[in-house]
């Protein structure tokens, strides 16, 4: 028994320093070829949003206003990858679903 908490509080501890990464990490989303740009933490925190001057026509407010959504939504979407390779080598030692990968658990 304490061979298996000694395990859950070493997968604790790899899942905080994964935690911690993630948070540390910036990743960028993009838009209309680059016209828009969405800079966000691996945890998800929006750090930057760059809007090139070409895409802005104020006759047009539209079209900008779905392109920082497009470019917000690629950031996210590389939030998820970045996740999933991050924290994943971590979810298969708990079991995949969720459990410990202990019987009972």
């Amino acid at each position: 028994m304490q061979q298996i908490l000694k395990q859950a509080q070493q997968m604790q501890q790899q899942l905080a320093a994964a935690q911690e990464e993630l948070a540390q990490t910036e990743v960028t989303g993009s838009a209309g070829g680059g016209l828009v740009t969405a800079t966000m933490t691996g945890s998800g925190e929006i750090t930057a949003l760059t809007i090139a001057p070409a895409a802005v026509d104020p006759d047009d407010v539209e079209t900008l206003q779905d392109l920082v959504v497009a470019a917000l939504r690629d950031a996210q979407r590389a939030v998820g990858e970045l996740t999933a390779s991050t924290m994943g080598p971590l979810a298969g030692g708990l079991g995949g679903g969720g459990g410990l990968g202990l019987p009972g658990f």
